[in-house]
């Protein structure tokens, strides 16, 4: 893969799609970089385009996505759009030869996933698709590794909030707007409901961390929201590891829930810790007396961050690589786990996976 433009600015990206993950991660962060510009911005709305180009000074703006890929000044395009869209305009990146870095979920249909994965191996051009891990999930890995907690044996992950609306919110106050587009509710634009959206983060973290799936069981249900999709879901994942674990999501969570938590032989590690700390590594206080208590011992993660996720993906185009967690091959088995998840859940049984976790 080629190297990046040395000094100065390094990188001109564009953005297709200019919602609300636009608003709320991309352009913000970018506009923090000194290596990154953002000079291209494509969408449907122009009071939205207009908006966010004078908030974040983006100097060419329009609802042309072609005139931007076919603009040889871009290196990168970050593909913000709804998900249907993501393998779709994917795809038209990597044709046009320009770096990619894919909003989360990725898909939710596994030949598009396949087609997508087809596409990165026949390209030579970097790849990230979200989510992007924090320190913590890398510093676990390393534990791991180490063997500080001995053998994993299971673990469980839980990323749940209060719904779409909720998050549709604040990004209906940034552009100004009063009427909410909560697409996410219509089975006919969205296909899939929060287990895709916020079950791909709990079902990620753990595969960051375990590896490959075997096989999945699911249970979802729609409990309180004004859609057919599932609003709540939970996941028992079989990992070739031997290790077993719980992936809980939903829009059923206004108090809203993070955390992670991996068991071992050993010990176990959870994020976040015990005490309000970022991350905790426990150990038994014995291994034949059941009343002595764990001991606790709080982690530093920060020696393991990738930087935010612009920063990780400059840096994997710089040396020329894909990321070693957040790739295409990975996303392609998030998204076998969670079409499995929904199977499973319909069909009453374990449902066995053909993808693996790990890049080929």
């Amino acid at each position: 893969m080629d190297q990046v433009k040395g000094s100065g600015v390094a990188m001109n990206i564009g953005i297709i799609g200019a919602g609300g993950i636009a608003q709320k991660l991309h352009l913000p962060q970018l506009a923090e970089s000194s290596e990154m510009r953002v000079t291209h911005l494509v969408g449907r709305k122009e009071h939205r385009l207009k908006t966010l180009a004078a908030r974040f000074d983006v100097p060419n703006w329009g609802t042309d996505a072609a005139a931007l890929l076919a603009d040889d000044r871009i290196d990168g395009v970050i593909v913000a759009l709804p998900h249907p869209q993501h393998v779709e305009v994917g795809l038209q990146v990597l044709a046009a030869g320009k770096h990619l870095l894919m909003q989360k979920p990725l898909c939710g249909d596994m030949e598009e996933a396949d087609a997508f994965v087809r596409a990165v191996e026949a390209s030579d051009r970097t790849v990230l698709v979200l989510p992007h891990f924090s320190p913590e999930l890398y510093r676990t890995r390393e534990l791991l590794e180490a063997g500080a907690i001995g053998k994993p044996s299971g673990a469980n992950c839980r990323t749940s909030h209060g719904g779409p609306e909720v998050y549709y919110a604040e990004v209906r106050d940034g552009f100004g707007e009063k009427d909410d587009d909560l697409w996410f509710f219509d089975a006919r634009r969205a296909s899939v409901g929060a287990l895709f959206d916020m079950g791909v983060y709990s079902v990620s973290f753990l595969v960051a961390v375990l590896g490959t799936v075997e096989a999945v069981s699911g249970m979802v249900g729609t409990l309180d929201k004004p859609t057919s999709l599932e609003d709540t879901a939970s996941l028992l994942l079989r990992f070739r590891s031997g290790a077993i674990a719980t992936a809980e999501t939903g829009w059923c969570d206004p108090a809203r829930t993070w955390q992670f938590r991996v068991h071992g032989t050993r010990g176990k590690v959870t994020i976040p810790g015990g005490d309000g700390s970022a991350m905790q590594r426990w150990e038994p206080g014995s291994y034949t007396r059941e009343d002595i208590p764990p001991v606790a011992f709080n982690v530093d993660a920060q020696g393991a961050t990738r930087g935010n996720v612009h920063e990780h993906w400059l840096t994997c185009i710089r040396e020329g690589r894909h990321p070693e967690l957040s790739h295409a091959w990975a996303a392609r088995h998030v998204t076998e786990i969670l079409l499995s998840g929904l199977r499973s859940s319909t069909e009453r049984r374990e449902v066995a996976l053909q993808s693996v976790a790990e890049a080929r």
